[in-house]
């Protein structure tokens, strides 16, 4: 009797044994597969899909088969492993494998976006609006619902975010990249604060800002915004009229059809600097870290007026008489190749 029971175990541990070998040869089988595409495939895995719904549907679409088999390997070895929603790249050479590896390192496909130095918000807006990646949730919501959206209502956007390279994956909303780039803002503009020159005529924070926005439409030269500063600082603390055309452009919103005129340096808006005391009543633009940082480190000088000379620097006067001169040297005779701007950088792959 106990020979026969014991005969049965050996045969029942076998057996088990066996069974073992196999699912193990089958789930090798499986992930050493090929995947069955002839082209890069850009798989999407919405948010809380699971890896077996997943792999069922690669194989109903013929990319792999023996999901079964998959889907046991990944609840027996990778449980509690997330599955990361977003786009994976899929190319032929891969395996499934490799997949599995994507999907574990959560390697999804990154997309970038540029906010750029001196974009007002309509153009921020616009851009956002480009993406066909991200979610667009902001689509006819005007600027203030879209600042309550941000948690942020009664906050005007202009300028209040930051121009650089954001990242982002498909799934990800348009709203998600505006408070990264609110909340960076928020944060640099509070580190130049604490850094901060002595004796600036700032209350707040955001008067800064106002007056960056402003450095940073009137020159893209970095060593000249310290200077273009200093003449603004000079002239917010004598009592005179900053006069700066950006303001203007600014103010004339959509009506602006790249020529500034003398009726429009006297048409009465809240952002005409050529009317108004002080500075405008927010930013006109996006700004670099640079121009905070000018902003609030003004350089010390008696200069009140600058022109450009047309090559996207600009003559700096401390008299109004030597400022004429410099008028009628370099605005009332052009040259042919006159920039308010610099020259854009040439690509060494162009």
């Amino acid at each position: 009797m106990m020979r026969k029971l014991l005969l049965l175990l050996e045969g029942g541990v076998l057996v088990v044994g066996l069974l073992v070998v196999f699912v193990a040869w089958q789930q090798h089988l499986a992930l050493e597969q090929p995947l069955n595409l002839a082209e890069e495939l850009m798989l999407e895995v919405p948010a809380g899909a699971t890896p077996g719904g997943v792999l069922n549907r690669l194989q109903a679409d013929g990319v792999l088969h023996d999901a079964f088999w998959l889907r046991l390997y990944w609840r027996f070895n990778l449980r509690g492993q997330p599955l990361h929603s977003g786009e994976y790249s899929l190319t032929p050479e891969l395996t499934v494998r490799d997949l599995l590896g994507l999907w574990r390192r959560g390697e999804v496909v990154q997309y970038s976006l540029t906010l750029v130095e001196g974009w007002d918000f309509r153009q921020v807006r616009a851009a956002l609006e480009r993406q066909d990646k991200l979610e667009q949730t902001l689509a006819g919501l005007s600027d203030a619902q879209l600042m309550a959206s941000l948690d942020q209502p009664g906050v005007n956007p202009e300028g209040r975010f930051f121009p650089d390279t954001y990242r982002f994956v498909r799934g990800m909303s348009d709203l998600d990249l505006l408070k990264q780039a609110y909340v960076r803002l928020e944060q640099i503009l509070a580190e130049e604060w604490q850094g901060r020159a002595d004796g600036l005529p700032y209350k707040e924070p955001y008067d800064a800002l106002i007056m960056a926005s402003i450095i940073e439409k009137e020159t893209g030269v970095p060593e000249e915004r310290g200077e273009i500063a200093g003449v603004f600082i000079r002239r917010l603390r004598i009592g005179m009229r900053l006069q700066t055309d950006p303001t203007v452009i600014y103010g004339l919103g959509e009506r602006y059809n790249g020529k500034l005129t003398r009726a429009h340096l006297r048409e009465p808006t809240t952002y005409n600097t050529y009317v108004i005391d002080g500075m405008p009543p927010t930013p006109i633009a996006m700004v670099g870290r640079e121009a905070i940082n000018a902003a609030l480190h003004p350089v010390a000088g008696k200069s009140l007026y600058f022109v450009a000379r047309g090559d996207g620097s600009h003559v700096f006067s401390n008299t109004l008489e030597a400022h004429n001169r410099a008028v009628r040297e370099y605005q009332l005779t052009r040259r042919a190749d006159y920039r308010s701007s610099p020259a854009p950088v040439q690509s060494n792959n162009q």
